[in-house]
């Protein structure tokens, strides 16, 4: 059997593809950089996340984006021996703001591990865009248009427009193909041909619990398009008690044994229809096809399941991922992902110092702009993580740690700094919607301690961190945390992340101190 979710933590929007005997899926990163991350197996059971398509600040400028801003719903597609990547690069977007700033791009590869081409600007109008190529050659740009204006459904329908490759341009009219069915909040569009029918799959319902997967088919490309009769196809809402919720965003496959599944946005709540501080997960659902030319769930009705029926394919592990990262590969491991901004060796450095990962310290955790972090996504609701550093600051205003972290206004960080009555000592700081906190009344003197070992340990609803002054002697910091408080539940309720845990600096004197790592450590463990 497939175990649910199949890519875990933070992993939404899942676009998946196949390309000979290899699968693919490429899923939205939001704020974070490298931009889309791109998944490989080789049987839909076994995933390793492969690589990152958007590598270079040309592709992906991010500097000031807004929290959960950036790439919005990456579609991956392969044809003719060429990867194809269709994003959004979101500029605007609060839900107390009318107008959303999208910027949609393509870019290709022959390779799926890259060179990535340059970008080439599609449109505007919305978000969500795909491409369908079509059996006769041509290319078709989908995307879902927002319409601003008073007293209008801003989910106004998927526009369809000709993608010219000659011309590297969208070219002719513009077509508004389908509008919806009444669960609303219609977006991520893809279509796909199947026995001489266009099938649009959309997701509707929105990004939380009432999240579903709506499907639609046509004789012709433009439309018009008829509703899946059981629509939706796949939605947890009806099943509160599920332990995959949001059930939504989705594409399918077809395997080389004419298997078809469907890759899916999920969440998994610390609680029944509560907080998900994982994020916005990956899930895939096997699908049959029916005399009447739609597909369903394989396993019946339309809710998702936490186990699946696996494909024929043969079983393809891959090596399970070192819990320890000492830092002498000379290059950061793929699994970790810095702020808006891509890192360089102004500010991290993996050759300063043998095996161990040099970070100068910029900007706050507040900042949208130069912040000097490098974070892991949490993957388990059971997890901890550590590390150990060397720092020796002369100002307050100076600061180096571990930090579970959601967006530049939800953090909890355990730092070193310096005080002008404790000296170098060692203090919590928290960000709760901008309500700044310090945890300890008197913060830990570290004064003569040269090497500090952070540690955060994730127990289902709650966290907390524990620190050492000599090689595995913890002791506990502060007291715990509420686990849901980063989360896109709590944080604003329509951001669309997940928890990391960052290593990171600040010198807000501008003179950039460093602190040097010499290890992290992320190991899950059961539920006790």
């Amino acid at each position: 059997m497939i175990q649910n979710p199949i890519l875990r933590g933070f992993n939404p929007d899942p676009c998946i593809c196949r390309a000979g005997d290899d699968y693919y899926i490429a899923t939205s990163t939001f704020e974070w950089f490298p931009g889309v991350q791109i998944h490989h197996s080789k049987d839909l059971k076994n995933w390793r996340l492969l690589t990152h398509a958007l590598t270079r600040e040309s592709q992906l400028n991010m500097l000031g984006n807004p929290n959960s801003g950036g790439i919005w719903a990456p579609a991956l597609s392969y044809f003719e021996g060429m990867f194809y990547l269709i994003y959004t690069d979101m500029k605007t977007w609060a839900t107390d703001e009318i107008f959303k700033d999208s910027y949609n791009y393509m870019v290709t590869a022959e390779n799926i591990e890259g060179p990535w081409s340059e970008p080439i600007y599609m449109n505007s109008s919305g978000f969500d865009p795909s491409l369908f190529h079509d059996d006769d050659g041509r290319k078709w740009f989908l995307n879902m248009v927002w319409d601003h204006r008073k007293d209008k459904n801003p989910f106004a329908g998927i526009l369809l427009q000709e993608y010219s490759v000659t011309e590297q341009k969208l070219v002719g009219d513009i077509k508004n193909i389908f509008t919806g069915s009444p669960i609303g909040l219609t977006e991520a569009p893809h279509i796909y041909k199947v026995n001489g029918w266009y099938y649009l799959m959309t997701a509707e319902g929105g990004t939380s619990y009432e999240h579903s997967v709506t499907l639609a088919r046509s004789k012709n490309l433009d439309g018009p398009y008829e509703i899946h009769p059981d629509n939706p196809l796949l939605s947890a809402w009806e099943h509160p008690d599920l332990p995959i919720q949001k059930a939504g965003h989705a594409s399918w496959v077809q395997t080389s044994d004419d298997e078809w599944y469907l890759a899916h946005l999920c969440g998994r709540p610390l609680e029944q229809r509560g907080r998900c501080n994982l994020g916005r997960e990956t899930s895939i659902q096997k699908l049959r096809w029916d005399d009447d030319g739609w597909p369903r769930l394989a396993t019946g009705g339309n809710h998702p399941q936490l186990e699946v029926p696996e494909s024929s394919l043969p079983e393809h592990p891959f090596p399970v991922e070192a819990v320890k990262d000492d830092f002498d590969s000379g290059e950061l491991a793929n699994h970790w992902q810095t702020l808006r901004i891509p890192y360089t060796t102004d500010w991290l450095k993996l050759d300063a110092r043998p095996s161990h990962l040099r970070i100068h310290g910029q900007e706050s955790l507040i900042s949208r702009h130069k912040q000097s972090l490098i974070a892991r996504r949490l993957q388990s609701h059971n997890a901890e993580a550590e590390t150990g550093l060397e720092f020796n600051p002369e100002s307050f205003q100076q600061m180096a740690g571990l930090a579970a972290y959601y967006d530049t206004g939800h953090w909890v960080y355990l730092r070193i700094s310096q005080d002008e009555v404790s000296g170098k000592s060692l203090n919590i700081m928290s960000y709760d919607a901008r309500r700044y906190e310090e945890i300890l009344d008197t913060p830990v003197p570290l004064s003569t301690t040269e090497k500090v070992y952070l540690k955060v340990i994730f127990e289902h609803n709650s966290f907390h961190f524990e620190y050492a002054l000599e090689k595995d002697k913890w002791q506990k910091i502060g007291d715990s945390f509420d686990a849901g408080l980063l989360s896109d539940d709590y944080c604003n309720g329509l951001s669309f992340t997940g928890t990391f845990i960052a290593l990171c600096v600040q010198d807000l004197t501008g003179r950039k101190l460093h602190a040097d790592f010499d290890y992290f450590k992320y190991q899950e463990f059961e539920s006790s």
